[in-house]
């Protein structure tokens, strides 16, 4: 396994495995439309994981200074429990730390129980915030 900064040529592995990984996700948070937004803003923190040139795993991230996040962290099935999520947080970590970041986080749905455990077992813990948000 290799993980690298995304590149073009990506496009349609991260595509497929977004669409495996997030079936229900609305559509702005599709490839098509996060993807560019991502290139346009901070791309150094965009990373696939590659089995040979297969894309097997992505996270993206980002910093504003003050936290950083991670998000569209995704492992293709077949190749759960691999270490492949596990490598792509930790590399979004040290390029988030190498930036000044100090604390990071990120979302995950409530109903989504295994993959906070996933979290917690890297040292993640379920903070008492409410979450907001607002489409513009």
């Amino acid at each position: 396994m290799e993980i690298r900064r995304y590149a073009a040529s990506d496009f349609d592995g991260v595509k497929t495995l977004w669409e495996e990984a997030f079936p229900n996700d609305p559509p702005w948070n599709r490839a098509e439309v996060a993807i560019p937004a991502k290139l346009a803003f901070q791309p150094e923190l965009f990373f696939v994981a590659l089995d040979d040139s297969a894309v097997i795993g992505s996270v993206m991230a980002g910093y504003d200074g003050h936290r950083g996040w991670l998000c569209s962290v995704a492992v293709r099935q077949a190749c759960e429990r691999g270490g492949v999520g596990t490598a792509l947080v930790r590399e979004a970590e040290r390029a988030l730390h190498a930036l000044g970041c100090e604390k990071i986080n990120l979302q995950v749905r409530a109903t989504n129980e295994a993959v906070v455990q996933f979290y917690r077992a890297l040292g993640y813990a379920v903070e008492e915030r409410i979450s907001l948000g607002r489409r513009l």
